[in-house]
């Protein structure tokens, strides 16, 4: 997972034995997403963090049935396994991600709908990330210590607003914005899965503080959504995961602060951040 405006160094792309492995049969594999993902023909290759996570995560999408979404399913090797040196791979969904970020929180709502009954995974309790250390961070599980200067100055500045919530967590996918693609009318398709515990609202959230500090959103995108529950604080806690990421990620930059910083302007002007 990754920032909107941070991109990791392009990978040099599925090798010849994993291709085999997933029946693979064209030698085109052509890079997608900054060469994070591969497309071989009607198959996705993509480099996985971790093996237990990814089995997870293919195993979820295997299963799951989302109302109106469709979803990447999961290519097994030709040995029955979901990971192949550390490679797995899903069938190819069309579409492109859209600003059309109400879209986008629907078909987050609709998806968690679909993922409230599963029970936490325990890896996440034993995943120590960037990401999931400042997920932590932004939900007061943790302490922030002194983040550095791409960051940490805006943090302190929107922790003194952080107040409790009463929101029942689940396992919701984390990083919705630039991973749900659009291809006309056809359902939105959602990619990869990012998984953590925590309320739906927040998922939506997250989406939200992404488009306006990444996607051109305005105002009036908050304002649609707050009859979520908890939305102010919700707003929040996504405002500080972005923030606390941003502060630790070795790629960040300036400009993709300067979005942060703007999305926190247009939450303060929607008079939410004072609920």
């Amino acid at each position: 997972m990754s920032l909107p405006s941070l991109s990791p160094s392009p990978d040099p792309g599925p090798p010849e034995h994993v291709r085999a492995a997933f029946g693979v049969r064209t030698k085109t594999a052509e890079p997608l997403l900054h060469g994070v993902v591969w497309r071989c023909g009607d198959v996705m290759l993509r480099p996985v963090d971790g093996a237990v996570q990814a089995a997870w995560v293919a195993q979820t999408l295997d299963a799951l049935r989302a109302k109106d979404i469709r979803v990447g399913r999961p290519v097994r090797s030709s040995d029955g396994r979901w990971v192949v040196g550390g490679w797995s791979a899903t069938r190819y969904l069309a579409g492109r991600p859209e600003p059309r970020y109400d879209e986008v929180v629907e078909a987050s709502l609709r998806l968690h709908a679909a993922t409230a009954p599963l029970p936490r995974p325990q890896f996440l309790a034993d995943r120590h990330d960037l990401w999931s250390v400042a997920e932590a961070v932004a939900w007061g599980e943790r302490d922030a210590g002194d983040l550095p200067d791409r960051g940490g100055e805006l943090f302190t500045h929107l922790v003194a607003a952080r107040r409790p919530v009463m929101l029942r967590s689940q396992v919701v996918h984390g990083d919705l914005f630039g991973n749900v693609l659009f291809a006309g009318s056809a359902h939105p398709a959602v990619i990869d899965f990012v998984p953590f515990w925590r309320p739906p609202e927040w998922a939506a959230a997250v989406v939200v503080v992404d488009a306006l500090a990444w996607g051109g959103a305005d105002l009036s995108l908050l304002h649609r959504w707050a009859t979520l529950p908890e939305w102010p604080q919700v707003l929040l806690r996504a405002l500080l995961f972005r923030v606390a990421a941003h502060a630790v990620h070795p790629l960040s930059t300036p400009e993709s602060l300067a979005g942060l910083q703007r999305a926190m302007q247009l939450v303060s002007e929607s008079g939410l951040s004072a609920q």
